[in-house]
């Protein structure tokens, strides 16, 4: 384990005993259920959960990034649908109305945001542009003073359930990314449907929707940021919500491992626990191992962002190796388990699922070795 502060580490211990006392034992049937965790979110609200890194002035509770990260894997240990919720809700739900937004904006969204009075969400993806966001099909039309807003997007986490969205779409196609307004959008809003819920791999307990705009009108006092920003900022939100993912990768890679140590301890063998048996002890090493430096890697970007240093290359490689390493332990684990590792009786394949998605959300690993390749190589 990483060192933390003497507040960091108490904060981590209390939001442990949390998760495995109230969500853990909830994660598998709301995996089967596919149902939204309605209670865990209020649990979590009253503990000041949703708005970790957020000021106290806006509702928040003003703890540093670090903290929010350890949050974050904690609660992604217990329930990585649950830790997925709180980590879009958190860094892309109401940080870019904390970051972006006007007065105005903040006094009267992020309160109740930071609070867990409302969720929020966030929405970029549409079907033809996910890694190449210049496609972007959405447009909103300026008419007198509103913005009318047609379209649609997928993938949307937090989708139907959240209150408060915010929405990229293009006011000019013609500027690709250039072009790229974002907007808030309440739920509820005239022109504002959601499509169909998806039916995932992983994180099932987390809602997925496609978010759809009919002549959805909206104020010009929703525009976020400045015309032809959205973009660009929304790259500054995403980049820190990276960490967020990889500390989710994080704790469904040390739920696997834990979950496959203490099994190896009790499945007997050729007469002996299979923890004894060398082949068994060297997987369980390298599991220990890649866990530590996946977790060393994520909160090194999170003391980078907190120092108010540039952080987005080791936010893309905390991510990255992070994904890569929780895939590699749930598969792991599944093959110490054996047999019953390929069932439901256990929860190692459940862990499987819900760190495939680690993978791809956030920018796909393969966009962040172009991210990385691009920052490492620069111009020459």
């Amino acid at each position: 384990m990483a060192l933390l502060n003497e507040e960091q580490e108490s904060l981590r211990k209390m939001i442990q005993e949390f998760a495995q006392q109230e969500i853990a034992p909830k994660a598998a049937h709301y995996d089967e259920a596919e149902e939204f965790p309605w209670e865990n979110i209020h649990k979590m609200a009253d503990l000041g959960l949703l708005g970790m890194p957020i000021s106290e002035e806006f509702g928040g509770s003003g703890t540093d990034t670090m903290s929010y990260i350890v949050g974050i894997e904690e609660i992604s240990k217990a329930c990585a649908a649950t830790g997925a919720i709180m980590a879009v809700h958190t860094s892309t739900g109401v940080m870019p109305i904390y970051l972006f937004g006007t007065d105005e904006q903040k006094k009267k969204y992020v309160p109740d945001l930071a609070s867990g009075k409302k969720i929020g969400a966030f929405a970029l993806t549409e079907a033809g542009a996910g890694s190449d966001a210049a496609q972007v099909k959405t447009t909103a039309v300026l008419d007198g003073d509103e913005y009318v807003l047609n379209g649609s997007k997928c993938f949307i986490t937090n989708g139907g359930e959240a209150d408060v969205y915010t929405i990229l779409a293009s006011i000019d196609k013609s500027k690709g990314t250039k072009g790229i307004t974002a907007f808030i959008v309440e739920k509820g809003t005239p022109g504002f449907t959601f499509g169909k819920k998806e039916h995932k791999m992983g994180i099932r307990a987390s809602a997925t929707r496609e978010l759809i705009f009919q002549d959805c009108r909206v104020p010009k006092a929703n525009l976020l940021g400045k015309e032809g920003e959205g973009f660009k900022n929304a790259m500054k939100v995403i980049s820190g919500a990276r960490i967020g993912i990889s500390a989710q990768a994080v704790g469904i890679a040390q739920a696997s491992y834990e979950a496959a140590l203490e099994y190896s301890k009790v499945r007997v063998q050729f007469g002996k626990p299979i923890a004894k048996q060398q082949v068994i002890s060297f997987m369980l090493a390298d599991m220990a191992i890649k866990i530590e430096a996946a977790r060393q890697l994520v909160y090194h970007a999170a003391m980078l962002k907190d120092a108010g240093k540039p952080f987005d290359t080791e936010a893309a490689m905390c991510k990255t190796f992070a994904s890569d390493t929780a895939v590699g332990i749930a598969l792991d684990a599944i093959q110490i388990f054996g047999g019953y590792g390929y069932t439901r009786e256990y929860p190692v394949e459940r862990y499987l699922r819900d760190a495939k998605i680690t993978q791809i959300y956030e920018g796909t690993n393969q966009i962040q070795r172009l991210v990385i390749s691009r920052n490492i190589l620069g111009k020459f």
